[in-house]
């Protein structure tokens, strides 16, 4: 079926929900201005678009390191012209969806680091948190600012085959690609000025001030002004462009560890005029690097004493060490009781049907029906550690099998979703690409979502994968009022 002759002459539908089209191929009443804009712009001035757009991201530096790439690894980070579009009403599910979400995951690790009410009462099991190799014991007893673990979350969202959105999995330990979220929206500005004023498009540019107050009310007991740091590995780190330009929007100094001191459980930045006080720090590194006294203590990119620091109540930690729990893909599958448990409300926001393999009979099942599951490591990201049994060949699906039954407690499995489909300029024509989206939730003294987040895409055709360390791309995320 096609929709249009000519620029939509390869673009199929099928089962999967069309973001552009509805069923019968006519274009969503929200999408019909883009629609006719395509209808009447001739392919050579979409190359033109595009290659000023790649321009744009080199100048600023905006690569992303594909390991698993023969062509080198960095990379300009790869960029579809065409906004993803989404309705007030939508959003305004999805951000009701989101505060929910975060606040029962916030109270959840206040509980299980505290009184565990929710492991006595047995509606999470014990052995699923204290295995779980982001829970950190060294977090017990420690109260940390207003209760907040997590300030900064990246839930991942896809649009089911029926319209409505599901939770795929969250992102609470050090969430990744906001800045491509704003540089996205920047280039589209640029390059498309009247086709993005031809639509009542929210704005996101305030993410950097909102995110600066988010970590400011976090400040230390007694900090009337206080001083915040973004604390980066330093710039082999492939997010390095995030972890400056997050820096800069902030207007706070980016720091390493080696630029951090401890003295009196409290923490100072080196700097020409001595030294000055530090009271927040938005951290970029995992836990076990954080400071080699009291996790990996062959860490050379943390800070000696931090952590006393921090449990002194001197220095407020962006995101707390020890959230990583409530992102375990195992623990996903609880979240809906968890909401149910602390909030005492119904999940807004439906989670993926998830398997925990750790238990006899869902693993058996699946180990029967590995051509037709997802299998996901509990503690990876980034698309590794994952198995789409679907396009798996029969030599990887028992090396699965195999990797399960060994330790079964590393690994649940979802079935295979067809995730929606977007339009995107591809060779001079549009085609349908898979997407998913990453709004970004800050948790401080209130929740703050700006409208929008990073719909990332499956740029290789039928892939379902997104994620840019696996070749996926991004484009322009637009909420509309």
């Amino acid at each position: 079926m096609t929709p249009a002759p000519d620029i939509f002459s390869r673009y199929d539908l099928d089962s999967a929900y069309d973001e552009m089209f509805e069923p019968n191929a006519k274009p969503r009443s929200h999408y019909r201005a883009l629609h006719e804009r395509l209808l009447g712009m001739p392919p050579d001035i979409w190359r033109t678009r595009q290659e000023q757009a790649d321009l744009m991201f080199l100048n600023q530096g905006i690569t992303f390191t594909v390991y698993s790439s023969n062509e080198g690894t960095e990379k300009i980070f790869p960029y579809d012209l065409l906004p993803r579009i989404i309705t007030a009403k939508e959003w305004g599910v999805l951000e009701k969806g989101l505060e929910q979400r975060i606040t029962a995951l916030n109270l959840f690790l206040d509980d299980i680091y505290h009184e565990g009410k929710i492991l006595k009462d047995k509606v999470v099991p014990r052995d699923m948190v204290e295995t779980c190799p982001h829970f950190r014991r060294e977090m017990m007893g420690i109260d940390v600012p207003d209760g907040v673990y997590v300030s900064v979350t990246g839930t991942d969202l896809i649009r089911m085959p029926d319209g409505s959105f599901a939770v795929l999995e969250d992102n609470l330990r050090v969430p990744s690609g906001v800045s491509y979220m704003l540089t996205n929206r920047q280039v589209m500005k640029h390059v498309f000025p009247l086709l993005f004023g031809s639509y009542d498009v929210r704005p996101i540019d305030h993410y950097g001030q909102e995110l600066l107050a988010a970590l400011k009310s976090l400040r230390p007991q007694g900090a009337e002004d206080p001083s915040v740091a973004l604390l980066t590995p330093g710039v082999f780190n492939s997010a390095y462009f995030e972890h400056t330009f997050l820096a800069r929007q902030m207007g706070v100094p980016l720091v390493e560890g080696r630029d951090l001191v401890v003295y009196n459980k409290r923490v100072y930045r080196r700097t020409t005029n001595g030294l000055a006080r530090v009271d927040v720090i938005y951290r970029r590194i995992d836990d076990d690097f954080l400071d080699p006294r009291v996790f990996r203590p062959d860490s050379v990119l943390g800070v000696p004493g931090i952590f006393e620091a921090y449990a002194a109540g001197n220095v407020a930690l962006a995101n707390a060490p020890g959230t990583g729990v409530a992102d375990d893909k195992a623990i996903y599958a609880y979240v809906p009781r968890i909401i149910k448990y602390y909030l005492g409300e119904d999940t807004i926001l439906q989670n993926v049907e998830t398997h925990i393999l750790a238990e006899e009979q869902p693993r058996e099942m699946v180990l029967r029906n590995l051509d037709k599951m997802v299998v996901k490591a509990v503690g990876e990201s980034g698309g590794y550690g994952m198995l789409i049994g679907p396009h798996a060949s029969l030599a990887q699906r028992a090396e699965f099998a195999l990797k399960i039954r060994e330790n079964p407690r590393n690994y649940i499995a979802q079935p295979t979703i067809m995730l929606s489909r977007a339009p995107c300029i591809l060779d001079g024509s549009v085609d349908g690409r898979h997407v998913d989206l990453r709004p970004y939730i800050l948790y401080g003294d209130k929740v703050r979502i700006v409208p929008g987040g990073l719909t990332r895409v499956a740029l290789r055709k039928g892939s379902l994968v997104v994620n840019s360390s696996q070749g996926g791309g991004s484009k322009d995320t637009w909420v509309l009022y």
